[in-house]
């Protein structure tokens, strides 16, 4: 069936990317399953393009319909779980609670799904949260966060910020112990955790996180040429070019500009002087630049540009940009990187900055790994053992706190 499929996926993915008038892309040998990779890229741009074709007839727009196609759909009974729909301060969530009794407290987790700030559900992310939970044990708690381009930032961020509050403010309802709280979120979600738990680094007056786990985190939008975004800029799931754009759609609702974002023309030079000694491919181990990294040029800045993405350096949106005395009183942190993944330098400069820190980090990287390969997990036969791998990552790491 692999063998039928495989001619027509490369088919569909030369006809989308010509209709989408998009760069060639590229599948490593080095990556987990690449001919099932080239199957899930082939409905990824399929899905875009039928999308655009929609959206240019008027019949809807093409965030819409990739939302419509993504939307998953929700299970039925776990025989495992108690599962409700809540709202947590007028913020939709979804409550996963282990049926089993307990000796003591559970853990609780309060997860914000991946999707660019613009794709993503409650049922998208059903499967991972149902495992998370049943494998560690825990109260799971899934925030359903408003998507741009309708809401722009920090919408996103305070419905995260807001539903973890309420759930720390009234953790006792749901057998939780408020000492053992984590942060949780892949993609979009990993930065929005991350910034949830800078926010509440400093708050006395809530019980301290116990814990944050970023899953391939975005969290600049200051360097779109870091090693990792010129080696994996045309794999998928996460193009380059799409990394500029969700962050620009989170940002003001539209992706204006995005070509002058992804040359670095949109950060003042004192601004770049200033943020290199955390942003910068000097500190990117030697040993994740053998695929080839050229040095860059710097390109004329353009104060117009700078105008409209200035919040890019507010550390709410990108929290690589924290200062010290923010980061040096986070919790304990698992950081999980894939090797094919634009995202991958940012994960291992946050974790430089942690440990920088004293903050205590536990890294898993996935050599065989790309981007959103979690979210695939039991998804339409589109799994992938890697991602299996990241998770249950995630589940020892939650065990042993």
């Amino acid at each position: 069936l692999l063998l039928l499929l495989l001619p027509l996926a490369a088919l569909a993915v030369a006809l989308a990317t010509v209709l989408l008038g998009l760069p060639s892309y590229d599948i490593p040998p080095g990556v987990n399953q690449p001919a099932k990779l080239r199957l899930v890229l082939a409905v990824l741009l399929g899905t875009a393009a039928l999308g655009k074709i929609l959206e240019k007839t008027g019949l809807c727009s093409q965030i819409s319909f990739g939302r419509y196609v993504r939307q998953g759909r929700k299970l039925g009974v776990d025989p495992k779980l108690f599962i409700q729909d809540l709202q947590f301060n007028k913020v939709p969530v979804r409550v996963y609670q282990p049926k089993a009794t307990s000796d003591g407290r559970r853990r609780g987790i309060i997860f914000f799904h991946g999707g660019g700030w613009v794709f993503g559900s409650l049922d998208t992310y059903e499967k991972v949260c149902r495992y998370i939970s049943r494998e560690s044990e825990s109260v799971v708690v899934s925030v359903q966060y408003r998507l741009a381009p309708e809401h722009k930032y920090p919408a996103a961020y305070e419905d995260c910020l807001n539903a973890t509050i309420h759930f720390m403010k009234n953790i006792e309802h749901y057998g939780v112990d408020p000492a053992n709280v984590i942060v949780c979120g892949d993609s979009a979600g990993g930065n929005l955790a991350a910034a949830v738990s800078q926010t509440l680094a400093g708050r006395s007056d809530l019980p301290k996180l116990r814990a944050q786990i970023l899953i391939y985190p975005g969290l600049q939008a200051l360097d779109f040429n870091l090693p990792s975004y010129q080696q994996n800029r045309g794999v998928p799931l996460l193009f380059r070019e799409r990394a500029a754009f969700f962050a620009l759609q989170y940002l003001n609702g539209d992706a204006l500009h995005m070509q002058e974002v992804l040359e670095g023309s949109h950060i003042p030079p004192d601004m770049r002087l200033k943020y290199r000694k955390w942003v910068s491919p000097d500190n990117i181990p030697e040993k994740f630049k053998v695929r080839g990294v050229k040095p860059l040029r710097p390109t004329d800045f353009i104060a117009e540009v700078y105008e409209t993405v200035k919040r890019f350096c507010e550390p709410n949106l990108c929290p690589l940009l924290a200062e010290d005395a923010i980061i040096h009183q986070l919790p304990e942190s698992f950081i999980l990187t894939c090797e094919y993944d634009v995202l991958r330098d940012d994960g291992l400069l946050y974790k430089k900055r942690l440990e920088d820190n004293g903050v205590r980090v536990t890294w898993y990287h996935l050599e065989d790994g790309f981007h959103g390969i979690i979210s695939l997990y039991d998804y339409c036969g589109f799994s992938f053992p890697a991602g299996k791998r990241g998770l249950d990552s995630v589940v020892n790491f939650l065990k042993s706190l």
